[in-house]
C-alpha cells in the first residue's frame, strides 16, 4: 500500500514538499495537502498590494489549480492534531497518516501589544495589507512609525522594504518633505550575521532620511495621545503606525502539545524531524536556527523530501538541511537587492549582498514565475 503522507499547510513548505513527492515518489505515496484557505499568496505580494501595484485578487493563486499525481488538496480547517497517532481532525472528518508534516506557519497576534488594535495598522495579513493600502493612499503627511512588535517574525527584510517603498510613494505624491519615517525593530541590525550587508541597508535608509532604531521594540501604543512607548523608555509620537505584529504558533498546534517552552515546534536542524516518530515540521512554526521566511520553508521542505526519498524510494542518504537562503529585497526606485545567506553549512553563518538593480527586480519576477509553474502548473511568463 502507498505510504500516506499528510501535509498540514499549503505555503512555501507544503507546496514544495507535495511537488517533490509527486514528481519523485508518485505511486509510492498518497499525499493529502490540507489548508484552510482556497488560495496561496506570496508573502512579498502584500507589499505590492499595499502600494497599489496589484490587487489582492490578482496575486491569489487558487489551490484548485493543483493537479499532481498522488496529491490531493483539501480545503479544510484543522480542529486537532494527535502527533503520537499521526491523526488529524478537521471539520470535514478525520485523516490518518503514516507520515505527518506540520507546515502551518505562524499566526499574527496584534492584540498582544496593548493599544495596537485601537491606534495602529498591521499589514502582515492579507486583510491588513488591503486596509493599509487605503490608509497609506489617504495619508497627507506627518510622522510614520513602522514597528516590529516581537522577536520572531516572517521575512526580516520586510520592514525595511516597507520604509523604502513608503519613501518612494510619498516622494511621488509630493508628501515626503512633510513626513518623517521611523523604523523600530528588536533586531540588533538588519542582517545580524553580516555587518557588511547591514551597513549597506542602513546606509540606504540614511540616504533617504529614514530613521532606524534597532535592538528595541514598541511595548504599547497610547491611542489617545498617539504615542508609541518603547522598551528603552522613549516615546515616539505618530500620525500613522504600521505594525509587524507579534507572531505565535497557531492555537491548534499549541493545543496539540507539539510546541516547547519557546512557543514553537522543536525539530532536528539536520532533518526537521520532531521528537515524535514520522512527524516533521517545516517553515515558520518550526524552531530551526534560521530566520522565518518562505524560502527557508521551501528549503526545509526539500530536505524532508530528501529524507523521505531515502526512506521510501531508496534514494541517496540525505544531506543535512544546509540553511541556505536567497532573499530578494525591495530597495526603492523599483530596484531589488539580493542577500545570499548560509546559516548552517559552515563554521559560522555568512551573508553576501548584491546591490539593488533593475536586473535584480527581473530575477525576483522569475523566482515567482518558476514557482507558479512548478507548484500550480501556471505559465511562467
Amino acid at each position: 500500500m502507498p505510504t500516506r503522507v499528510l501535509i498540514l499547510g499549503a505555503g512555501f513548505g507544503g507546496l514544495e514538499l507535495a511537488t517533490r513527492l509527486s514528481s519523485e515518489l508518485a505511486g509510492t505515496v498518497e499525499v493529502t495537502l490540507i489548508d484552510r484557505s482556497d488560495s496561496f499568496i506570496f508573502g512579498f505580494s502584500k507589499l505590492d498590494v499595499m502600494f497599489g501595484r496589484r490587487t489582492m485578487d490578482a496575486v491569489r493563486l487558487p489551490y484548485r489549480s493543483i493537479a499532481k499525481p498522488s496529491v490531493e488538496f483539501r480545503q479544510e480547517t484543522i480542529l486537532s492534531i494527535d502527533p503520537e497517532r499521526k491523526r488529524v481532525v478537521t471539520e470535514a472528518g478525520t485523516h490518518e497518516a503514516d507520515i505527518l508534516v506540520v507546515a502551518l506557519g505562524a499566526d499574527l497576534a496584534p492584540g498582544a501589544t496593548p493599544g495596537l488594535l485601537e491606534a495602529g495598522h498591521e499589514y502582515y495579513s492579507h486583510e491588513g495589507a488591503v486596509a493599509a493600502r487605503d490608509v497609506i493612499a489617504a495619508f497627507q503627511g506627518g510622522a510614520i512609525v513602522i514597528g516590529v512588535m516581537g522577536g520572531f517574525f516572517k521575512c526580516p527584510p520586510a520592514p525595511y522594504e516597507t520604509a523604502l517603498m513608503l519613501h518612494d510613494d510619498l516622494t511621488r505624491r509630493g508628501l515626503r518633505g512633510a513626513t518623517s519615517i521611523t523604523l523600530v525593530t528588536p533586531m540588533p541590525k538588519p542582517i545580524p550575521i553580516s555587518d557588511e550587508v547591514s551597513d549597506a541597508i542602513v546606509a540606504t535608509l540614511d540616504e533617504r532620511g529614514i530613521h532606524s532604531s534597532h535592538a528595541t521594540w514598541t511595548e504599547r501604543l497610547d491611542p489617545a495621545a498617539k504615542v508609541a512607548h518603547l522598551r528603552d523608555g522613549r516615546a515616539l509620537p505618530f500620525d500613522l503606525f504600521l505594525a509587524v505584529p507579534v507572531h505565535v504558533a497557531p492555537p491548534v498546534v499549541v493545543e496539540s502539545g507539539l510546541t516547547e517552552d519557546d512557543g514553537w515546534i522543536a525539530v532536528d536542524k539536520a532533518t526537521l524531524a520532531t521528537k515524535w516518530p514520522d512527524v516533521y515540521a517545516v517553515g515558520d512554526v518550526a524552531s530551526a536556527p534560521v530566520p522565518r521566511a518562505g524560502v527557508v520553508a521551501e528549503g526545509e521542505a526539500s530536505t524532508v523530501a530528501d529524507v523521505l526519498l531515502h526512506r521510501l524510494g531508496g534514494g541517496p542518504a540525505p544531506a543535512p538541511f544546509p540553511g541556505q537562503i536567497l532573499c530578494y529585497m525591495e530597495m526603492g526606485d523599483d530596484t531589488i537587492g539580493r542577500v545570499n545567506a548560509n546559516f548552517l553549512s559552515g563554521p559560522a553563518p555568512v551573508a553576501l549582498y548584491s546591490p539593488p538593480s533593475l536586473a535584480g527586480a527581473e530575477e525576483k519576477r522569475q523566482f515567482a514565475a518558476t514557482r507558479r509553474a512548478r507548484w500550480f502548473g501556471l505559465e511562467t511568463g
